[in-house]
């Protein structure tokens, strides 16, 4: 157990938090795009960062074993995970390949249900994000005492709450780069390979 002071504790649970989330992944794509047409950006990134707290809680509270020990869990999540990531990936494909869809208000925005269920979906049915947060942060956390823990989960938490913020806001300044309907067909032939990518290495992890 490492006997370091809060701050430090702290700064090490953010650069993990932040090491951890911030890739090319699922959730971060679906974020970008709900950034660049502006719509739900506060709801959506406010879920995606109290998801975070939420996992992180629960593996500093020991849930992190529970899970890494049920193998049969793990699997229906990756299973139910890559499903959802190819079906996702398919409708960015379509989105390619039909320049009438590419423009901000080609189809009009999800509407808030659909964009919250749809960011749910990215949260909880991928599992990297339980061995992330869960178990690798929680395992971590142990490794801290008293506020020291806390200070570590309390940084690994901001970690998130600063990156989907920044990406979901951040992402308008883009906004006169996708004025090109080339540049939302790139965006979301790059998404599509993202979302076949990640099904992929789900189906062969599990």
């Amino acid at each position: 157990m490492e006997h370091s002071t809060p701050l430090s504790a702290a700064i090490s649970g953010f650069a993990l938090g932040a090491g951890l989330i911030v890739a090319i992944g699922a959730q971060n794509a679906f974020i970008l795009r709900q950034g660049l047409v502006r719509s739900h950006v506060f709801i959506l990134c406010l879920i995606c960062a109290l998801a975070d707290v939420l996992l992180i809680a629960a593996g500093m509270a020991g849930m992190g074993l529970l899970i890494s020990s049920n193998r049969g869990l793990l699997t229906l999540v990756s299973w139910a995970g890559a499903a959802f990531l190819s079906a996702y990936g398919l409708l960015a494909l379509r989105r390619a390949f039909h320049p009438g869809s590419l423009h901000a208000a080609g189809d009009g925005p999800m509407t808030l249900k659909a964009a919250i269920l749809t960011v749910l979906a990215f949260t909880f049915l991928n599992p990297h994000v339980y061995l992330d947060t869960v178990v690798l942060i929680g395992a971590l956390s142990a490794r801290h005492s008293g506020a020291g823990r806390l200070a570590f989960g309390a940084g690994a938490a901001a970690a998130s709450f600063i990156w989907f913020f920044a990406l979901g806001y951040g992402a308008r300044l883009l906004t006169p780069l996708f004025a090109r309907p080339a540049a939302w067909r790139i965006l979301d032939g790059v998404i599509a390979l993202v979302m076949f990518a990640l099904a992929a290495k789900v189906v062969m992890a599990a």
